[in-house]
């Protein structure tokens, strides 16, 4: 079969949505494959090879514990740049964008890497376990106070965020609705340590304290009465209410324009949804159809996006702006910087909360909101700063790679061919004519140097820096 320029573009826009993007190297290889078989082979990745836990610990020996802020985000950074199962990664990332669990209230960075592993497990399986699985979090039982939802004293906050930011959203559920899901999650608690003990800092943090919190179900403490639940009755527990959520229309569309604002276009926050038509609604009808034909199952959803029109299209190419992870992770990916545990790490962790997203960490219950959102006048200088010295820096073994693969075009180039050659070996990038034509003048300049290192290393800064390779 032979692969056409049009073939590694496709493949090229499929990378960058499913995963962080590739070299065109890379690119070649899944194309090599065909489009649907590579779509196979991301949503079931055989081998999980990434860098492995026993050495990002001896290199960073607070990676054990985690006791602290910044450690699980650096952490998992490694998994973003250095997993061959992209996809579960960026999936584990969406999930953390829906479920938002933070620092700031948990203050407990172990039980939150604890929670990146649970969507891990989970995140390309059936929502209903995902959702089961996440009210029996304890970073999620603490986040949204379910240690203080007790029987005859319910507390709501988790009741309800599963209805209006975990599942379902505003104007499908009443008022009532959430007091008896939340008088159903009676009971569901945290094991190990009394919380008001935790505040008062009466516990021990090793070996026994919070750093071995884990879901624990109180009977006593349970409400086993009758609770009428989405038109339903019955002495309803936590899992039957999540089975109930599960079978609602509202659930399934609710996902399918999460995915879709993931995977294919902008759309606005979540808040709006009540009010705002989905730019796609046929689109959502197809992602709603699939989750109900699979049993609510997030792979084969995944997998009818990926197949789809809406998605393969050209008009979906570069119309998300690329979050600060996706872009750290991605830019990471090209350059190798991680082939080892490094200092430099935290320093990229760092970069990327410049740039408006502080893993394990979000702002709010609502989690991040993206698109243009990321950008403003402060975060792009740092998306720019960040994307243009680690593309420029020749000394990293991705970066010289691509060099090489530029310089072994063979021949004279001029400056369109330099700018074309350089622009697909970065990932297959596409740019306006504009773009395109400021990247040649930039090329042309000193005319005799066009074709040396530092031109190429310098064009690939420029290229880092454009509209394009700033968004997905």
């Amino acid at each position: 079969m032979t692969t056409t320029a049009t073939d590694l573009r496709l493949m090229a826009h499929l990378i960058r949505r499913a995963g962080f993007g590739a070299s065109r190297g890379q690119l070649e290889k899944y194309a090599e494959k065909g489009y649907g078989a590579t779509v196979d082979e991301l949503l079931d990745a055989p081998d999980r090879s990434e860098m492995s836990d026993d050495l990002i610990r001896r290199y960073h020996h607070e990676q054990s514990g985690m006791m602290g802020q910044i450690s699980p985000g650096s952490y998992w950074l490694y998994k973003l740049a250095s997993s061959e199962d992209a996809l579960r990664e960026k999936m584990t990332l969406f999930w953390h964008g829906i479920f938002a669990t933070g620092y700031p209230k948990i203050t407990q960075g172990k039980v939150l890497s604890d929670q990146i592993r649970m969507f891990r497990r989970y995140g390309l399986g059936r929502f209903r376990d995902l959702l089961t699985e996440l009210a029996k979090d304890p970073a999620m039982i603490v986040w949204l106070d379910n240690h203080d939802n007790h029987k005859g004293a319910i507390n709501e906050n988790f009741g309800r965020e599963l209805l209006e930011l975990f599942s379902m959203g505003v104007g499908n559920y009443s008022e009532e609705d959430i007091k008896e899901a939340s008088r159903a999650f009676t009971g569901w608690t945290i094991g190990n340590t009394e919380y008001m003990a935790l505040r008062a800092e009466r516990d021990s943090i090793w070996p026994y304290g919070r750093i071995a919190w884990h879901f624990q179900f109180n009977e006593h403490d349970h409400d086993d009465g009758e609770k009428e639940f989405l038109g339903r009755k019955g002495r309803f527990d936590g899992e039957e209410i999540v089975e109930i959520i599960c079978q609602r229309e509202a659930t399934a569309r609710f996902i399918a324009r999460h995915m879709y604002h993931f995977f294919v276009a902008d759309e606005p926050p979540v808040p709006q949804w009540p009010y705002v038509e989905a730019q796609d609604p046929q689109a959502i009808d197809t992602l709603a159809n699939a989750y109900f034909e699979s049993d609510g199952d997030i792979s084969h959803m995944l997998r009818t996006l990926f197949m789809s029109d809406f998605f393969m299209s050209s008009d979906s190419w570069y119309a998300r702006v690329k979050s600060p992870a996706e872009l750290v992770a991605g830019v990471l990916r090209l350059t190798g910087e991680f082939d080892r545990p490094r200092r430099q790490i935290v320093e990229r962790q760092q970069q990327m909360t410049w740039m408006g997203q502080y893993l394990i960490n979000p702002p709010s219950v609502e989690g991040w909101h993206e698109g243009l959102e990321w950008i403003d006048t402060g975060t792009f200088v740092e998306r720019l700063n960040f994307a243009s010295s680690q593309m420029g820096n020749a000394e990293l073994p991705g970066v010289r790679a691509i060099i090489e693969r530029v310089a072994a075009n063979g021949g004279a180039m001029g400056p369109d061919r330099l700018v074309d050659r350089c622009l697909d070996e970065i990932g297959m990038v596409s740019v306006s004519e504009d773009t395109r034509d400021s990247l040649i003048a930039f090329a042309s300049k000193d005319g005799d140097d066009v074709e040396s290192e530092r031109r190429v290393a310098e064009l690939l800064q420029m290229i880092a820096a454009t509209h394009e390779f700033q968004r997905a």
